[in-house]
């Protein structure tokens, strides 16, 4: 078995870089007690004055939306729900009337549509029409609205099925505000050239906050008070996120997969990030443990069936996993009995930390979920092992919903949401309901995109993008064209699922949201930031958790 395990010649080895982090998590040092105690009570206080500040909403509805708008971006919102709540119902229910009074404003109707629209209150996208021109073309005088075309540009993708005029939208923003950027100074010119490089509505907070704060600052009306809440605020989180990190980190580095099983990526910290992009507010610490904790594992698990094992391996690794009993351990070879073992304790460690909220129980959903994902990864290395390529469709309904991990991944963010996710809530989850499916499709397409031309240059499975070509006969470009839409169709089932009443509560829905807009912050740009070490994705990590703001 020894010599079958290490004939590397006939392995599919993808050669991941290292990590390009080596101990700088490892050998964090948070600030002393006191330090630490001390900027807590800052931040406090200064949340108390926004506080007031908030309560004391200006009259004109207008600076009522921005104000809102302005928190949510500085990534400070989680504070003050109740007050954003309160607001936005009175928002919507003065919806009709409040069209009479705005209606040529494109900044004020777009905003008020993509706030209202974001909390899940279905605002109509027909406030739109007004600003169309007889001939059915939007109207000439908007190309002179900058910041009016930027707000419909992202209220467009809060998009749902049937909304022509959102369509449109995306096509006639997106083509004005490209010809319009050169000409911009900042703060707008930044401001736009992000937006277009990806919408707020599928961006993440901790990373769409640290841009904003910048942005924010830059402009001559800011407040100060708030301001310096959002930079302190950003930064109390990053040492809380930074302590966690390095726990993880000396988690995963006890395991020394990274010595002995080279072949698997090394991305703890990029994981971690994935991580802070589906839920990053202070009260769902364990949560991001147990998230980082089984994507780790979950990774390694698509590394061994993708990069490294051979098939005759993967059957018997397959069936070890369904079976879920160390006796199975003594069927591996030794690089997969390390795996199995640490998977199997990491589920044991999540029963345990979950039983003090007496929910170990619904660790036993989260475990099938990845007894299914195993099956998906057995089902690809058996198309790869055959050369078969699948139709899309088969692609789609037999693997691409299971292998993009996002029915696991939702499980696994549902047992950190407390008492908010019910045994019910995860009979729904394992079932891939209609969010859960297109939060998957989003996956599996962005990811499949992103990396099928390096994933050709050695033994793969087909990606959705060949198999795309198969079933319809197309060329390369025209399948990826084709993808990207079905992508942004899936967006509309989720834009659609978030909108209220919600299956579930809204926190467990927007984990779903969140999951999908950390795809499109790895894979968004045709990059694959995950496995390629890339200087775009070293960046986003850098800014998130090595530098704090300058206060």
């Amino acid at each position: 078995m020894e010599q079958t395990a290490n004939s590397g010649n006939c392995r599919p080895l993808a050669h991941y870089h290292p990590s390009l982090w080596g101990d700088h998590f490892l050998n964090y040092t948070p600030p002393d007690e006191l330090t630490q105690r001390q900027r807590e009570e800052e931040v406090k206080e200064l949340k108390e004055e926004v506080r007031r500040k908030l309560l004391g909403f200006p009259e004109d509805r207008k600076q009522r939306l921005v104000v809102i708008d302005v928190v949510e971006q500085l990534g400070v919102a989680y504070h003050f729900e109740a007050e954003i709540e309160d607001n936005l119902q009175q928002f919507y229910s003065n919806y009709s009337q409040d069209d009479e009074i705005y209606e040529n404003d494109l900044h004020y109707v777009s905003l008020r549509f993509r706030l209202l629209r974001q909390h899940g209150f279905y605002a109509s996208s027909d406030v739109f029409y007004k600003f169309k021109s007889a001939d059915g073309h939007f109207k000439e005088s908007l190309k002179n609205d900058v910041v009016g075309i930027l707000n419909f540009y992202e209220a467009s993708y809060l998009r749902v099925h049937g909304e022509n005029i959102l369509d449109e939208a995306v096509e006639f923003t997106t083509t004005q505000l490209k010809s319009l950027v050169s000409n911009l100074s900042d703060p707008l010119a930044t401001q736009v050239t992000q937006a277009l490089k990806l919408p707020l509505h599928k961006g993440v907070t901790r990373l769409l906050s640290r841009h904003y704060i910048s942005t924010y600052e830059a402009h001559p009306l800011h407040d100060e008070t708030l301001l310096k809440f959002a930079k302190l605020d950003f930064n109390l989180l990053q040492t809380y996120h930074l302590k966690e990190l390095r726990d993880l980190s000396r988690w995963w580095r006890s395991l020394n997969f990274g010595s002995k099983l080279p072949f698997a990526r090394d991305r703890i910290a990029e994981v971690y990030f994935w991580m802070l992009g589906t839920f990053y507010e202070p009260q769902y610490a364990l949560g991001r443990e147990i998230f980082t904790k089984l994507y780790k594992m979950t990774s390694v698990m698509d590394d061994t069936y993708d990069a490294y094992g051979l098939f005759e391996e993967l059957e018997v690794y397959t069936e070890a996993v369904q079976g879920w009993d160390k006796s199975n351990m003594n069927k591996l070879p030794d690089y997969m009995k390390l795996t199995y073992e640490a998977l199997l304790d990491t589920f044991d460690g999540f029963e345990q930390s979950l039983a003090n909220e007496g929910r170990s129980q619904l660790v036993s959903y989260v475990r099938e979920m990845m007894k299914a994902q195993c099956r998906g990864y057995f089902q690809e290395a058996k198309w790869c092992h055959e050369k078969y390529v699948p139709t899309y469709d088969e692609y789609l309904n037999d693997a691409a919903i299971t292998t993009a991990g996002y029915t696991l991944m939702s499980g696994t963010t549902f047992l950190g949401m407390g008492e908010f996710a019910t045994k019910a809530v995860f009979e729904w989850a394992r079932e891939t309901p209609k969010p859960i499916k297109a939060s998957c499709i989003i996956g599996r397409l962005i990811g499949d995109m992103a990396s099928y031309k390096i994933e050709r240059k050695r033994e793969h499975v087909a990606s959705a993008v060949e198999c795309y070509m198969k079933q319809y006969g197309v060329g390369e470009e025209e399948a990826v064209k084709e993808l990207h839409n079905i992508v942004e169709e899936a967006w509309k089932d989720l834009n659609e699922e978030m909108l209220r009443p919600t299956t579930f509560p809204r926190p467990l829905m927007t984990r779903i949201l969140n999951l999908s807009r950390v795809i499109e912050v790895f894979y968004r740009l045709g990059e694959d930031d995950y496995s390629i070490v890339s200087q775009n994705m070293q960046q986003k990590v850098e800014l998130v958790l090595i530098h704090p703001v300058i206060v």
